[in-house]
C-alpha cells in the first residue's frame, strides 16, 4: 500500500485543526465477489498501521460492502447518506458543517443533502467529472489543495463556532 502523496501532511493539518477525519468508501468488491470483508478489513487496518507510524490518525473508517446489482439497493453506498449520519452519531459531528472530499461525484454528492461543503479533488477519477455538474462544489486540484480550502473556510464567520 501506498498512500497518495501529500496525504498524510494534509490529514495532519486536519487532525491539528481539531476535526474529525472520517474515511466512507464503497467496497462493491465484496459483493461482487471479488475480495473478501476480511481482505478489505485487512487492508484498513494497514492503512491505519501506515498513518500511525507517521504520526497521524483516521478517527473512523466506514465502508459499504454492498453493490446495487448483487443484492440490491442500499442505503450506505455512496452518494447515499446512511454512513455519513451514521459517522455523524457516532462522533457527535453535525453533518451540516462538514466537509466531503473526494475524486468521484459520488464522494461530493452527500453535501447536498446534508448541507456541508463538498471539494472534488482533480486526481484520480476528479479529473473525469464533467464542468457543469461541478457549480455547487468546490474543486481542488488534490487532497493537499482540499485541506487548504478547508482550513481556510474555518476561519470565516460562518464557520467560527463549528463544533470540533
Amino acid at each position: 500500500m501506498e498512500l497518495i502523496p501529500g496525504a498524510a501532511q494534509a490529514i495532519r493539518r486536519l487532525n491539528e485543526a481539531g476535526l474529525a477525519v472520517v474515511l466512507v468508501t464503497n467496497q462493491s468488491g465484496i459483493a461482487r465477489g471479488l475480495y473478501s470483508e476480511a481482505d478489505y478489513v485487512s487492508v484498513a487496518e494497514r492503512l491505519d498501521q501506515v498513518l500511525h507510524a507517521v504520526g497521524v490518525r483516521i478517527d473512523a473508517t466506514y465502508y459499504c460492502p454492498h453493490h446495487p446489482d448483487h443484492g440490491g439497493p442500499c442505503d450506505c453506498r455512496k452518494p447515499g447518506t446512511g454512513l455519513y449520519l451514521r459517522a455523524a452519531r457516532d462522533l457527535g459531528v453535525d453533518p451540516s458543517a462538514s466537509y466531503y472530499v473526494g475524486d468521484k461525484l459520488s464522494d461530493v454528492l452527500p453535501a447536498r443533502a446534508l448541507g456541508g461543503l463538498g471539494i472534488l479533488v482533480r486526481t484520480g477519477y476528479g479529473a473525469e467529472v464533467e464542468p457543469a455538474l461541478l457549480e455547487e462544489f468546490l474543486v481542488a486540484d488534490d487532497v493537499s489543495g482540499a485541506v487548504d480550502i478547508i482550513v481556510q473556510d474555518l476561519g470565516t464567520p460562518e464557520r467560527e463556532n463549528l463544533t470540533r
